[in-house]
């Protein structure tokens, strides 16, 4: 489709870019950005200068945003073996409401997904049934299970942008250390889960004065701490890419200040949810705010959002993880880990920029343009002439109140039910393809 879309407020950091200029979109592709003086707009169509004879349909997008499309690189789709929770169809679909047009799906399936087959599997479904572009993480060990490594290279042949156990980590740090090894020619990122399990096994939450008053054992912040550390040493010596999913701690984020001071290959990540809430949010033992890492202190709240300001954290993700009602409706500590995170995650996210403590700049670096660059998304993450059509528009002072009921996720399991949030995406280009429910 070729697309004209005029009055937004154009932000790409990856140009250096906040205007009101209009944004040329020919088939799959951008063309370029071009002022007032370009085109003239007649009804629903516009003819644009250098394009004789051509009509291109025009997206009003006054008081809005448009920017490259939003990127989640941490999220699990469930598809194949848990489509009870979440399917490709239904995870893209709600991926796309939510203002991504592209996502990393975690290898943590059935079977798991660490053989190309299960990853050709994943794509091709996206790319028949699925509403945004898909890019499978692979598991780094067979089976998950921590105990020799996966046919890597077939995994990356099929196309997987990088390799993880993310809901386990790699625990054994000899493991780890031939994963980094074996993946540096490649040049792709190890995501790793930090967590010390001897340390987080037998905990149910947080490990502080909300756990004591509640009676449950609680998961100490060494539990990640000690990973991350460990993670970045081998990360230092081996001079492999290093991603550390969901940090939660202000140890972590210590850690991950020194070790990019020392010049280490590392990059990390934080969720809305991780940064919005405390471990207050469990009290009633409610079970849609008990997530893997937990929901850590006020203390440790305000390290990541300071983390975010100073661009130690490199970019946001969702972890979205979706359970059924009686994986969650249940007792606390039977209760699964995970929050579904992907429709609420722009909305919680754009509050950093209505607080004051980012720019709309820093944001959209945050949720598009790093994210590429981390998984080596080439034609993502950006507005440049030839990039890929990926397009999200958002309106960033529609109020709205979250609703489980009304998501489009099978996974209704969030604590944010009843929240009030201001801005949302109002449209998702994927491509060149406008998808016609994703106007609010």
């Amino acid at each position: 489709m070729d697309l004209l879309i005029i009055n937004g407020l154009l932000i790409d950091p990856s140009q250096d870019i906040e205007n009101l200029n209009a944004l040329l979109i020919e088939g799959s592709s951008v063309r370029g950005i071009v002022d007032r003086a370009s085109y003239s707009v007649q009804g629903d169509s516009a003819q644009v200068k250098g394009y004789p004879g051509k009509k291109f349909s025009v997206i009003d997008a006054k008081d809005k945003w448009v920017v490259p499309g939003l990127i989640d690189i941490h999220t699990h789709m469930r598809d194949p073996g848990y489509e009870y929770k979440e399917d490709i169809i239904t995870g893209t679909r709600a991926a796309m409401l939510a203002g991504f047009t592209s996502v990393c799906a975690m290898p943590n399936t059935r079977p798991v997904n660490d053989n190309k087959a299960v990853t050709h599997y994943m794509i091709s479904k996206a790319e028949a049934m699925g509403y945004v572009n898909l890019f499978p993480i692979a598991a780094a060990s067979k089976g998950s299970e921590g105990a020799e490594l996966s046919e890597i290279y077939d995994l990356v042949e099929a196309g997987a942008v990088a390799v993880s156990d993310d809901g386990m980590p790699i625990a054994s740090a000899e493991l780890l250390r031939k994963v980094l090894l074996y993946i540096k020619p490649i040049g792709m990122p190890v995501v790793d889960h930090p967590e010390e399990l001897s340390l987080g096994r037998s905990g149910y939450m947080n490990e502080g004065t909300v756990s004591v008053r509640l009676g449950l054992d609680g998961i100490p912040q060494t539990a990640e701490s000690i990973a991350v550390a460990r993670d970045i040493l081998l990360a230092g010596e081996t001079g492999s890419r290093l991603h550390l999913a969901h940090i939660s701690t202000r140890y972590s984020v210590e850690l991950v200040r020194w070790a990019k001071k020392m010049g280490i290959p590392v990059t990390c990540e934080a969720t809305p949810h991780h940064f919005s809430l405390s471990d207050q949010a469990v009290e009633g033992y409610n079970t849609d705010a008990k997530v893997n890492p937990p929901l850590r202190s006020e203390r440790d709240r305000q390290a990541l959002l300071e983390a975010i300001s100073d661009g130690t954290i490199d970019c946001i993700v969702s972890d979205h993880a979706p359970h059924g009602r009686d994986e969650k409706e249940i007792e606390f500590d039977k209760a699964l880990n995970g929050i579904s995170g992907l429709e609420t995650s722009l909305g919680l996210s754009l509050q950093l920029v209505h607080s004051g403590i980012i720019d709309k700049r820093r944001l959209v670096r945050l949720m598009s343009q790093q994210p590429a660059q981390i998984m080596g998304l080439k034609g993502k993450g950006t507005l440049r002439p030839g990039s890929d059509a990926d397009v999200t528009i958002i309106s960033p002072d529609d109020t709205w109140i979250v609703d489980r009921d009304t998501f489009v996720s099978k996974g209704k399991n969030t604590p944010f039910h009843g929240m009030e949030l201001r801005g949302r995406a109002w449209m998702t280009i994927t491509g060149g393809t406008i998808h016609g429910d994703t106007r609010f």
